[in-house]
């Protein structure tokens, strides 16, 4: 890992650059496929699932049997714990849950807001060296619990053609109405336009490589909305003498394994912290499965020294990391004062590894500094916000003159008619 010390300001944006390609580079591409996909269709998505994917096959949609045997293939200890997770996700995201917001702004004047679902959803969960299984219940539970009536899930297949079973495990457990083979940017396009066997959807969730990103955006200019810019993984840990060596670079691997654009990040006010972390980085990374991977993220990451808390948390919001563990003694002062963060985990106990599995908070979050302006995926992610309001005779007559003023300033003739009119009905009313 690159070491820096007290990095001065003016060079921070150098210093915490992403390791990403920029959209330019390979927006051509996605272009490209996505007019494919809304000229011909099917047609296009299996041409270049065949291209990408390396497979071919004539119902792209899972079928009933594929779920039963991908059910029954599943560890009974591994069914246990996505049934825990899925537990804890509910609980946290039901708590979300808000209430009708009425008032009366003005005698007879009502105002209200509800929370209405997105009718119509779909979740991209990336499949390859790591399927994300958990990404299911991060999306699908919460879509449940706001009511979207369908739920529809691309999941790119494997060489046999086949989606992971613990995806469909999954997904079957959460009430996904319709799993797709298909993943990259094809899927995205797909759900954007839909096609003959794959439903266009108002809004898509869900992570994925930079491709995938850089589709999803592309999908806005089609009506299409989007959860969040959400693409490498990213992870940026505070720390000083009180944190653990030996945890604080288990969490560092633990992102760097995503990925190798995933970008790992530790910030300390302990140069002691950093010689030890550094150490227990080359010693746990020799046994990871992922070493390779792990490795080259490693490379594109940072150890940096600052000298104090203030220095190190406008360095973060700097940063605005995807997920922030905060591992020091005057922790309060981080989670008080941070303000652009996806996620934040506290305390030499609390690993990143929770909140992507089983704590109950939403693992699908901004990053690339979209922290800085985006939420997390929550409840109200699913939702829309809708306004109401209904007027009495008496309330026309209270706000009616205000609203004539302000249309006849604007010049807009029309607007003041639509008013003029009740207010002399009102009159006429009185009369009688």
């Amino acid at each position: 890992m690159n070491k820096i010390f007290n990095p001065k300001p003016e060079t921070w944006s150098t210093i915490l650059k992403r390791p990403t390609q920029t959209i330019e580079d390979i927006e051509l591409t996605v272009k490209e496929i996505f007019k494919e996909v809304q000229k011909k269709g099917d047609e296009a998505v299996a041409k270049y699932t065949s291209l990408f994917d390396g497979v071919a096959f004539e119902n792209i949609e899972v079928s009933k049997s594929e779920i039963d045997l991908a059910i029954a293939s599943i560890p009974e200890e591994l069914k246990i714990a996505i049934q825990l997770a899925k537990s804890n996700i509910e609980k946290f995201h039901s708590a979300q849950k808000t209430a009708k917001v009425q008032v009366e702004t003005a005698e007879g004047v009502y105002c209200w807001q509800e929370k209405r679902p997105i009718q119509k959803i779909g979740l991209y969960i990336p499949g390859g060296t790591a399927p994300l299984f958990s990404t299911v219940l991060m999306l699908a539970v919460p879509a449940n619990i706001a009511g979207c009536n369908e739920i529809v899930l691309c999941s790119p297949p494997d060489k046999k053609g086949n989606i992971n079973p613990a995806i469909l495990f999954a997904a079957n457990l959460c009430g996904v109405t319709k799993i797709l083979k298909v993943g990259g940017i094809q899927a995205i396009a797909a759900m954007t336009f839909g096609t003959e066997s794959i439903p266009k959807v108002y809004k898509i969730f869900g992570p994925g490589n930079q491709f995938v990103t850089v589709a999803k955006q592309l999908a806005t200019q089609f009506g299409v909305a989007i959860d969040m810019p959400a693409g490498p993984s990213e992870l940026l840990i505070v720390a000083d003498d009180s944190a653990v060596p030996a945890f604080i670079a288990s969490d560092l691997l633990s992102q760097a394994e995503h990925g190798t654009d995933s970008q790992v990040i530790l910030v300390s006010t302990s140069k002691n912290l950093i010689d030890e972390v550094e150490k227990e980085i080359q010693s746990q990374i020799e046994v990871l499965p992922r070493k390779a991977i792990a490795e080259k993220a490693i490379s594109n990451s940072k150890l940096i020294y600052v000298e104090n808390d203030e220095t190190a948390l406008k360095l973060i919001d700097e940063y605005g990391p995807e997920h922030f563990i905060i591992c020091t003694k005057d922790e309060d002062y981080f989670v008080d004062n941070i303000g652009n963060a996806g996620s934040v985990f506290i305390g030499n106990y609390t690993p990143e590894s929770a909140g992507d599995y089983a704590s109950g908070t939403n693992h699908t979050l901004p990053t690339n500094g979209y922290a800085k302006n985006y939420s997390g995926v929550n409840l109200d992610s699913f939702t829309k916000s809708m306004t109401f309001q209904k007027i009495s005779e008496k309330g026309i007559q209270n706000i009616g003159k205000a609203i004539e003023i302000m249309a006849e300033a604007e010049g807009l003739q029309a607007h003041k008619n639509a008013v003029s009119l009740r207010l002399a009905s009102c009159k006429v009313s009185k009369t009688l």
